[in-house]
């Protein structure tokens, strides 16, 4: 029989799918890794797995424990799931930008969730990461994966996702764009292909508002709000090796949002924001390289997650958002 042991073991092995109609008018193939069809629904199914088990055997979190990690919510429902099958507590704090959908999904799970402001400094006591670290202190027998400086982060996607892509693409990717975040999917991701391809491109995708296009391009711009979730900061995260990145593109809201838009009525592929991100950056930088090049772009997590924003023209609307 064909019978996975727990749901853990249907994480990864995702789907590369060709974009036919966004990407009509560009010469280069462009391709999209699906990390929307992970079990918890998105790319960070595969790192809550990583960030568990690793402290595991290095007896960090032990039986009866409690997890507590910051996240835009898709690592909270990555690693929800793990604790679910393994039996731990949960407490996750977020950002109160983040979907009401994306709570409800970690509430599902049997997790508490601390919502913080969004609009608040790194090292205000009130920002997200500051809360959970306060939350550790006080909680007995807890852990903090801590996506943003955990090595088991790039470390997943070194081992499985980079290798994934390699195996399907039969070695012929010649770009790899993708948004960043944690920065662990396009270290992870970048070194594995860099390693294996000389003259591969790694381009990263951010939205307009967060720190890592100004960064890399030498400006001096501050960040400031943006309505995509799950990629871009106001920091410079310790899992993200800027030197494996060649270029990174910025990418408006109003785009990313349309893309994702398009992407789910037009190609019937539904992701969230940070989807429409990585796909228009994709299109730009295929739009100055020839037809015998294969770009390969990843989509972090489904569109369900947006159902009453991206997905909602009346949340468009009231956000001064374009509806098509």
């Amino acid at each position: 029989m064909e019978v996975h042991k727990t749901i853990l073991d249907v994480i990864g092995n995702t789907p590369l799918v060709r974009l036919n109609k966004v990407s009509q008018g560009v010469k280069p193939t462009i391709l999209a890794k699906l990390e929307n069809l992970n079990p918890g629904g998105s790319v960070k199914d595969r790192i809550g797995v990583a960030m568990i088990e690793e402290a595991e055997r290095k007896g960090l979190l032990r039986p009866g424990g409690t997890i507590i990690e910051p996240t835009s919510g898709n690592t909270g429902v990555g690693l929800a799931m793990v604790a679910s099958v393994k039996g731990y507590k949960m407490i996750f704090v977020m950002p109160d930008k983040m979907s009401e959908e994306k709570r409800a999904i970690l509430r599902a799970y049997g997790a508490k969730v601390v919502v913080t402001p969004t609009n608040v400094p790194p090292e205000s006591a009130e920002h997200y990461t500051k809360v959970a670290e306060r939350l550790a202190r006080e909680t007995p027998h807890s852990y903090v994966p801590n996506q943003y400086e955990n090595r088991a982060n790039p470390g997943a996607h070194y081992r499985t996702t980079g290798p994934e892509i390699w195996r399907q693409t039969e070695g012929k990717v010649d770009v790899f764009v993708c948004g960043i975040g944690t920065g662990g999917t396009i270290t992870g991701i970048g070194r594995f292909l860099k390693e294996k391809k000389k003259g591969l491109n790694v381009v990263g995708a951010d939205p307009e508002g967060s720190i890592f296009y100004p960064r890399f391009h030498g400006q001096n711009e501050q960040p400031h709000q943006y309505k995509v979730e799950g990629i871009g900061e106001d920091f410079m995260p310790g899992t993200l090796d800027m030197s494996i990145v060649d270029d990174v593109i910025q990418v408006s809201d109003t785009d990313a949002f349309q893309m994702a838009r398009r992407l789910a009525q037009e190609e019937g592929i539904m992701v969230g924001g940070s989807g429409g991100t990585a796909v228009q950056a994709a299109l730009r930088v295929a739009e100055r390289l020839d037809e015998h090049k294969m770009i390969v772009t990843l989509l972090p997590d489904t569109g369900r997650n947006y159902l009453s924003k991206i997905f909602s023209d009346k949340w468009m609307t009231e956000q001064g958002f374009p509806v098509t």
